[in-house]
């Protein structure tokens, strides 16, 4: 929650920011068909400074914005409005999410899914949010939506690809899809060679049981 708004405009600012994005939604039929994927997702927004909390999680008839949410989170981003407005100006996103301030936690996927369909959608977060909030308070928080969903317009075909590199190769925070596929074989393999070794232990001692039965 936000120590910078207070908590009931808060609850009405995210209101008028989820009014003003499903209404943009019913002009992007195929907007709307492609975060039907993302339906089981849930996004976390943290910002710092203003201190804000936000979490979206996409429906079957649009979006949801809420300021509390204590259920499992697909993706988290973390940061100042500033460090949101430098990964909405970068020339490449990949790189400012990865080397800026941001802190991302989660499936990177789902994350540059979202953005990729939110980015093309025209929303006025402006008015509503201003309304709601007033002047100040609304400006902030419609600029930082506006920036947290702006990148995806310059983010490079490749950025899913540079995202995964670095968690798998330079993060190490889940090993790559070859990496386990050889770790299951040696697996399987050690699986095999403990059921040879067992069966010629069971030879060993059944012949060692025979001769000492003849002695």
């Amino acid at each position: 929650m936000s120590s910078d708004i207070n908590p009931t405009l808060h609850t009405a600012g995210l209101a008028a920011a989820e009014a003003a994005l499903n209404r943009a939604l019913e002009l992007a039929p195929a907007g709307s068909r492609a975060l039907a994927k993302l339906e089981d997702s849930v996004f976390a927004l943290h910002c710092t400074a203003p201190e804000l909390d936000i979490f979206l999680q996409p429906a079957g008839d649009g979006i949801r914005l809420m300021g509390l949410y204590e259920g499992p989170v697909t993706t988290s981003i973390k940061g100042r409005a500033s460090d949101f407005a430098e990964l909405a100006a970068a020339s490449d996103p990949a790189a400012t999410l990865i080397n800026g301030h941001l802190e991302l936690h989660g499936d990177s996927a789902s994350l540059i899914e979202l953005q990729g369909i939110l980015s093309n959608l025209n929303v006025d977060w402006e008015a509503p949010l201003v309304d709601a909030l007033g002047d100040v308070a609304g400006h902030q928080l419609a600029e930082i939506l506006r920036r947290t969903f702006s990148w995806g317009k310059q983010a490079s075909a490749g950025l899913s690809r540079q995202l995964e590199e670095f968690i798998h190769e330079e993060a190490r925070l889940t090993p790559p899809k070859l990496e386990l596929e050889d770790f299951y074989q040696d697996v399987h393999e050690l699986e095999m060679r403990v059921e040879r070794l067992e069966s010629r232990t069971v030879r060993l001692r059944k012949r060692l049981q025979e001769q000492a039965s003849k002695v």
